[in-house]
């Protein structure tokens, strides 16, 4: 018998983690194993809708906000289109000029869309000069949008420099800037380039496989062979093996990645990886005891980027090694090691015994070619592990391979449950000589370890606001667009999601427009799915599957539009955080 309208509420319509961990239990108990992986495929959907609910960007910066309608004239001009702003103060406190290096911080305000809206701008004397930024980790709580958002600043010693975040501009388009890093490729498995390196991460597990430099003869390092059996790449970390030497389990042994996020954008792109690694013989051996999770940063206009290593304890576990950076080289691309000890002095030759196991920085460079590859290592403390060993000494041959390092930050033993080991590691591909190597490597080291410290900040004093050539808003963010996109997106308010069929959700709330263009009468819109088991924009564009309000139709009613132009995007994807508050109530959330 059929029972109409039980379902009223948001867990009436889903499931929660303890349910379905309650019915994997029970299809366990029943041998019933395919059910079982029904259930954990479900429930790991359940966790990743958690995770975007709950997502923690970290405290905002605590700016006051203020109007841009109280700006000094020429600035309000400049600004025309947008109606807030907060004030973020970089100061360079370590005594040394900076060349330009990323700024990170979680900025909170009331907006449509921080990704469309905001915009940064350096104060520059008596006028404002927009800066390239990149939104990304966007979340909706209550009524205020959180962001992470990232711009370079460079400058003098002991510098104070002034950036205004603007937002608050509807008409806003998702911005576009020139920017040296390209990346090609889906998922984990991309071709990553600016202009002094191209690294290609492996398509299979995402770990580092080829880096090729962008200067002279374009020395391209990898490993080749077998492996062990996996594919090879250059970066072997991270991995353990077992009590009695058993087996060795590793992350570059992954099929595929457990799981990943991407973030792309013309500053940085950042691929991150987390997972237990896998036996030789997976999945016959599949412990849950140390969880690895591995994190690249690429960044546009330096030679540079970054690995960021967690490293978990889940249960008492018996070690008899564990490695949490190696990178192995085919080939005789360099002639000389370098390594730096605790003092932060890079030196060349072999490692002085007696410094061992303290380690900060290591590496190879060719005397004749110039070409080098160094990692800093950053930071490398742990957690109830007892005092790390910060070991790697580089060695010029392994075996039959070329140069490698491998770092054994602990000894054989009992790891207890609740450990972690932390590691931030830089690695520079750049041209290096034997009289200005060690000088630039240790003022990149200093810099890094010295960032420029950011706040919240107020005006410089005696800012007059002169006139200031040019404007913010490029075409149709400022009020002028041809064709009002206030009527673009109300018109918009009328194509619904049928599938959703009593829920009345239209496309704005569901958070599927991305972004509003119009040039020439042509209306160009960026528009999501909701996820990859839909990913047919036609249903919402062309109406097929018998949407009732097509959006080309809906908007060709729009006096002044000639065209409609559809742009399909996975990156960035769909979530819930894409939602406006109306969407959410009406789905219950």
């Amino acid at each position: 018998m059929l029972v109409a309208d039980m379902e009223t509420s948001y867990w009436e319509r889903t499931d929660s983690f303890e349910r379905k961990m309650k019915l994997v239990e029970q299809a366990w108990a029943r041998k019933d194993f395919r059910l079982a992986r029904a259930l954990l495929a479900s429930l790991r959907t359940t966790a990743m809708q958690a995770q975007q609910e709950e997502l923690n960007l970290g405290a905002p910066l605590d700016a006051s906000v203020h109007a841009v309608a109280d700006l000094p004239e020429g600035w309000r001009q400049w600004a025309a289109g947008w109606r807030h702003y907060q004030i973020v103060q970089v100061d360079e406190t370590a005594g040394v000029g900076r060349p330009p290096e990323p700024i990170e911080i979680v900025l909170r305000g009331e907006a449509a869309s921080l990704a469309r809206e905001v915009r940064v701008a350096a104060v520059e004397g008596p006028g404002l000069r927009e800066v390239p930024s990149q939104v990304t980790s966007e979340i909706l709580r209550g009524q205020q949008r959180l962001c992470r958002l990232l711009f370079f600043a460079s400058g003098g010693p002991h510098q104070r420099q002034t950036y205004l975040v603007f937002y608050g501009n509807p008409d806003a388009e998702l911005p576009e800037y020139p920017s040296d890093l390209r990346v090609t490729g889906e998922g984990f498995g991309l071709d990553i380039e600016n202009d002094f390196f191209k690294a290609s991460l492996s398509r299979q597990m995402g770990q580092l496989e080829r880096l090729a430099f962008k200067r002279e003869h374009g020395l391209e390092l990898f490993a080749g062979g077998e492996g062990h059996g996996e594919p090879p790449g250059i970066d072997w970390a991270h991995d353990y093996v077992g009590s009695g030497n058993f087996q060795k389990l590793r992350i570059t042994l992954w099929d595929q990645c457990p799981d990943y996020e991407v973030v792309r954008g013309p500053l940085c792109t950042t691929v991150r990886r987390w997972g237990f690694p896998h036996s030789p013989v997976h999945p016959v051996f599949s412990p849950s005891r140390i969880h690895f999770d591995v994190e690249y940063r690429f960044y546009a206009g330096v030679p540079w980027f970054q690995k960021v290593g967690r490293t978990d304890v889940i249960q008492d576990v018996e070690i008899d090694a564990l490695r949490d950076d190696e990178w192995v080289f085919s080939g005789q691309s360099f002639t000389e090691m370098v390594w730096m000890g605790a003092d932060g002095k890079l030196r060349s030759g072999a490692v002085d015994p007696a410094q061992s196991e303290n380690l900060w920085g290591v590496g190879f460079y060719h005397k004749t070619a110039e070409d080098a590859f160094i990692a800093l290592f950053l930071d490398h403390h742990g957690d109830n592990t007892g005092e790390l060993r910060h070991n790697a000494s580089p060695q010029m041959f392994y075996k039959w391979h070329g140069p490698v390092w491998s770092r054994y930050p602990l000894k054989a033993g009992l790891l207890k449950a609740g450990s972690v080991l932390h590691q931030r590691n830089a690695y520079l591909a750049l041209r290096y000589t034997e009289e200005s190597g060690p000088r630039l490597v240790e003022g990149i080291r200093h810099r890094m370890l010295n960032p420029l410290a950011v706040s919240a900040g107020t005006l410089p004093k005696n800012t007059s606001g002169g006139e200031i050539r040019g404007r913010l808003a490029r075409i149709g963010e400022a009020g002028d667009s041809p064709i009002s996109k206030k009527v673009i997106w109300d018109a918009l308010r009328d194509c619904k999601d049928e599938q959703l069929y009593k829920s009345d959700l239209n496309v704005v709330d569901l958070g599927l427009v991305f972004d509003v263009r119009i040039r020439a009468g042509t209306v160009h819109l960026v528009m999501a799915m909701p996820h990859r088991g839909r990913p047919r924009l036609g249903f919402f564009s062309y109406g097929s599957g018998g949407n009732s309000m097509p959006i080309r139709q809906r908007l060709m009613r729009i006096p002044g539009v000639q065209k409609v132009d559809f742009q399909q995007t996975w990156d960035p994807g769909w979530s819930s955080n894409n939602l406006t508050a109306e969407g959410r109530s009406k789905l219950g959330l």
